[in-house]
């Protein structure tokens, strides 16, 4: 299909990524460790439950890297850390009916296998010692580092289930590796890969970044190349978010190397044409996966769902987060632990949650919430579902965001009737753009003002 790329330049400018509404920038700390208990002890006992852990540590820094991260080559910190993460566990349980079903866990970082097999090992000990009722179809994942990958670690997940491996490579070009400061030759990406496919590892996924310092289409080429021979069942493939105002380490980045939005535009080209040439389906802006997985055919039947960990068809469950600043979500609130660590520790030794911030949804928050996740996650959204869930007169309540879509339905980015608003083909690579009209705190804060990565 042609994509007029051209559409794409006008839209470029500061915007959400919507991993969640009301958006980060919202939380604030009146939401404490009281509030969350209460939610916690609210929450409906039969929905499932999403555990994510954060492992923050890694050895050194990767300049692009918008994550919440600690550095260190200290062993001892990564035993205290453990030794933390199974007192949280303790006041956690508290409040949380942990005979719940877990339908989803996930370990994120950091680099979750900085943390040597012994150590994963308490790790996941700790959890199932806690969580007992685990679906036989739980999606068990975990990011990976190719750098620090040990057959010892890799037997010690699979030993425990986990059934998806996410593998962190973003470019292989040398002199692109040494602009971010991660020197990760393709030899030791695909002897991982190779080590996850012997250890029949389900479903494999592998996320490359462009926009990064020194990148052409010729390089970027050659890194998409490079990673089809290593057939991952998806590709996440992320437009480089610079925001030097937030994290430091990518000041380091010196910001005439990276690319101009044009080259970018025909790299996004490339890499759609490339990867639909070889057998893989588009999903939403920046996901890839081939026609058998689960996500290309969750979206096929419009069931797929977003959170903080990216596109997922584990809909309708409370996300529990655990470790230092991991984000919780309920249908009513979103919550973030300390991402400090004095903090954190200081917060567990009172035996309190580690509670930094969140918030509290007020009922047009979660209208809103519920409108702006399906675009993102299905392109497209049943208006009189909403109606009858909300009991509300869609295009009234709406009256101003449907006016705000207007210019994208002018250019053919989407569709509006009495039933759908459905996001066309070149325009769920702008859905950002296209949720943002529904966005109530948005509007309070002048275009100018926005600090967010840009959407293109």
């Amino acid at each position: 299909m042609n994509i007029d790329f051209e559409k794409f330049a006008k839209y470029s400018k500061p915007g959400p990524r919507y991993t969640s509404y009301p958006t980060a920038p919202e939380f604030d700390d009146s939401f404490d460790d009281t509030t969350y208990e209460k939610e916690l002890l609210s929450q409906d006992k039969k929905r499932p439950l999403s555990l994510y852990f954060h492992l923050p540590f890694c050895r050194s820094a990767c300049y692009f890297c918008g994550c919440n991260v600690v550095y260190t080559s200290k062993d001892e910190k990564k035993v205290r850390y453990i030794d933390y993460l199974e007192k949280e566990l303790n006041i956690l349980v508290k409040y949380l009916d942990t005979s719940r079903e877990v339908i989803q866990l996930h370990f994120g970082g950091g680099t979750p296998t900085f943390f040597d097999a012994k150590q994963l090992q308490k790790i996941i000990s700790l959890i199932k010692n806690k969580f007992k009722n685990f679906s036989k179809n739980a999606e068990i994942s975990c990011e990976i580092d190719p750098r620090y990958l040990t057959q010892g670690q890799l037997d010690v997940l699979i030993e425990n289930g986990f059934n998806r491996i996410s593998f962190g490579v973003q470019d292989f070009n040398h002199k692109v590796q040494e602009a971010v400061h991660r020197i990760q030759p393709y030899e030791v990406t695909q002897n991982t890969v190779d080590m996850a496919r012997k250890a029949d590892i389900t479903s494999i996924n592998m996320d490359l970044i462009y926009g990064l310092p020194y990148q052409t289409l010729d390089t970027f080429k050659d890194t998409l190349k490079k990673a089809l021979t290593l057939n991952p069942d998806r590709f996440a493939i992320f437009n480089y978010a610079h925001v030097p105002w937030m994290k430091k380490t990518m000041r380091k980045i010196d910001e005439t190397t990276l690319p101009e939005p044009s080259v970018k535009l025909e790299i996004l080209k490339y890499t759609i044409d490339f990867l639909t040439s070889n057998g893989y389906k588009m999903i939403g802006m920046d996901h890839f996966a081939k026609p058998e997985d689960e996500l290309f055919l969750a979206i096929q039947k419009g069931e797929l769902h977003r959170n903080f960990q990216g596109y997922t068809t584990k809909g309708g469950a409370d996300l529990i987060g655990i470790g230092l600043t991991s984000i919780g979500e309920g249908i009513s609130h979103y919550v973030q632990n300390h991402k400090d660590m004095k903090k954190y520790e200081k917060a567990i030794e009172e035996g309190k949650l580690p509670v930094q911030r969140g918030i509290k949804l007020n009922t047009d928050d979660i209208i809103r919430k519920s409108v702006i996740m399906e675009l993102m996650a299905n392109f497209r959204l049943d208006i009189k579902r909403i109606e009858k869930e909300f009991g509300i007169n869609f295009k009234e309540y709406f009256k101003d965001a449907i006016e705000g879509l207007k210019e994208f339905e002018k250019e053919d980015l989407l569709s509006i009737d009495d039933d759908f608003i459905k996001v066309s083909y070149t325009g769920s690579m702008l859905v950002r753009n296209i949720a943002m009209p529904f966005d109530a705190y948005l509007k309070k804060i002048p275009p100018e003002k926005r600090k967010f990565s840009k959407t293109v």
